[in-house]
């Protein structure tokens, strides 16, 4: 970022002519029904009424505006009913589409847990969950079939191993990515941990944060891989140098994808360990005060970011929330190696820790008590879940590493994945989800599985890295626009004139990476969609013709960026 040098003068704040809904401009005036919801009860407070009258009561004692709002302030979301077609996504009322069931939430601020919490997630999935667990790209464990009458033992078990699911959803600080490496990787800069955890406690659930606009992500990271997505996230501190100060984080704002992707942006300063904390109070106020809440679509801190600057919104952050000024820093250098944590990686305590790969985040709750009890029989009671839909084990002695990895491929976690099962993210598609269009989980496994292979004779150059990302709608819970292949999920007409599943495709998006030096949003093709059943064919000839095209060294990303329309359709 190019050097302040000059303070943005204040200004009196003036009442536009349609307003946006900023607190601090416009008043608190609510102005469309979610901000009446918040407006007239904390979301916060419901989980009183879930546990002495919804769980006593079930479904169809649950007031609408709790069911379809406060719920998501404790990680609750009705699930999508079986049976209805992609097709009927838009055309449905909320209440027909949903079920009486509820997808949860388990929120694990840097992605950190011990084998017993493990244990207690895969015993809930087991007997409250009919089994299903997904590992989320934000470091949480969803599970599905949840009947609200379940919810108080369900918590109980969870705060039992100081595990919970406040603000795991709803318009609220959401879970902190941190490293998942924090505190034991021998590169890293600054364990992060301690600051995740003055941040979680000051904040989360605190009833002065729990109305904000709309969602807000954060992310820390110590790691010279930058492993957290920091570039799609409303705040992110990265460990840096600064020359002269030391160690401390470089801070990112405004970053967020959906239907309307904007990466983040330096904001040029150097906020060191001990003022961490009180920097992310200070950009989650600006949200909170400043952010638009008038129209939902805008109600981002992106979009707040997009209007001010980046010179503005420092100087609104050091004027009213801080009261002193950061320093200038320099920005983290260019990771050298991948983010994932895939394999296996010496410890700086010379024990192992091993990046665990569940096709498309994938799990049981029987696989994960299995993976608990694999984990304490090779003498290890940690692991991290990661914002990649990956599981890390810390701690296996040398001598037990090639054990363990063993017993992981026998639940299906493996430490050695091919080269798009490595990087494959794929969202909670059709099966639960109310948004979605299309089937996405499956999907991507069946059609990975083939790729896969099929690239065993392949004797072309391949690409070091290629990830595919799968979406059932266009919000980008997958990420589809950072992804090398992006896929958008829609209805589309096949050759026969049928309506099927298929794809949008994106090309060549990429975040922190070493091979280009920066991040970037794929680009679409005119008119390029596949159906779900054309994707091992069409992603097999993209790879063919990579391998033809490329350049020495030149990564999926920047090929598919330079190469014309035709050569990707």
């Amino acid at each position: 970022m190019t050097q302040v040098t000059e303070r943005i003068p204040k200004r009196p704040a003036r009442r536009s002519s349609k307003p946006n809904g900023q607190w601090k401009v416009d008043g608190t005036e609510p102005l469309n029904a979610n901000e009446e919801m918040k407006a007239k009860d904390n979301g916060l407070n419901v989980r009183e009424r879930i546990e002495t009258i919804y769980a006593e009561g079930g479904f169809a004692s649950i007031d609408p505006e709790d069911l379809h709002g406060r719920f998501r302030w404790w990680g609750l979301y009705t699930q999508r009913k079986q049976g209805i077609p992609g097709g009927k996504t838009a055309t449905l009322e909320p209440h027909e589409l949903e079920d009486e069931y509820f997808m949860l939430r388990v929120r694990i601020d840097g992605g950190a847990l011990t084998s017993e919490q493990l244990r207690v997630i895969g015993g809930i999935s087991t007997e409250f969950a009919r089994d299903t667990a997904d590992m989320t790209d934000r470091q949480n464990v969803q599970l599905h079939w949840i009947d609200v009458r379940d919810m108080p033992e369900i918590w109980r078990r969870l705060e039992a191993v100081n595990l919970n699911t406040t603000e795991a959803c709803g318009d609220v600080p959401r879970v902190i990515l941190g490293s998942p490496v924090a505190g034991i990787a021998a590169d890293e800069l600054i364990d992060p941990t301690p600051t995740i955890h003055e941040v979680a406690r000051r904040y989360v659930g605190n009833p002065e944060f729990a109305n904000l606009p709309r969602k807000f992500k954060s992310a820390i990271t110590g790691h010279p891989s930058q492993d957290v997505v920091h570039e799609i996230n409303d705040i992110a501190l990265v460990a840096v140098e600064h020359p002269e100060l030391g160690i401390g984080f470089d801070l990112w704002v405004g970053g967020g994808l959906s239907a309307a992707p904007r990466l983040g942006e330096r904001l040029g300063v150097f906020v060191s360990e001990e003022q961490a904390p009180d920097v992310w109070e200070g950009v989650v106020s600006i949200f909170r005060d400043y952010g638009f809440r008038r129209l939902r679509n805008r109600a981002r801190l992106k979009f707040l970011l997009a209007d001010w600057g980046v010179e503005k919104f420092r100087q609104v952050l050091q004027d009213e929330y801080l009261g002193y000024e950061l320093p200038d820093g320099p920005a983290a250098p260019v990771p050298s190696e991948p983010g994932d944590h895939s394999g296996v990686h010496e410890q700086k305590d010379g024990r192992f820790y091993v990046g665990l790969t569940p096709l498309v985040g994938r799990v049981s709750g029987t696989i994960l008590t299995s993976l608990a009890d694999l984990l304490e029989k090779h003498g290890s009671e940690r692991l991290r879940t990661t914002p990649h839909q990956k599981i890390v084990a810390l701690d296996i002695a040398a001598e037990k590493v090639e054990s363990f990895v063993a017993g992981a491929r026998e639940l299906g976690l493996e430490a050695e994945p091919g080269l798009l099962a490595r990087s494959a993210i794929a969202c909670t598609g059709i099966e639960y989800c109310k948004l979605a269009i299309v089937d996405t989980k499956d999907t991507a496994a069946s059609a990975i599985r083939e790729i896969e292979s099929r690239l065993e004779d392949h004797t072309g150059k391949l690409p070091k890295k290629l990830s595919l990302h799968v979406n059932g709608c266009p919000n980008s819970c997958a990420r589809i626009q950072t992804a090398d292949i992006g896929l958008k999920g829609q209805l589309i007409t096949n050759d026969a004139g049928e309506q099927v599943s298929g794809f949008q495709v994106h090309l060549g998006g990429t975040l922190a990476t070493s091979e280009d030096g920066q991040a970037g949003l794929g680009r679409t093709v005119r008119g390029l969609k596949v159906a779900a059943d054309e994707l091992p064919d069409y992603v097999t000839t993209l790879l063919d013709r990579y391998s033809e095209g490329s350049t020495d060294g030149e990564s999926f990303a920047a090929w598919a960026n330079r190469v014309e329309d035709e050569d990707l359709s």
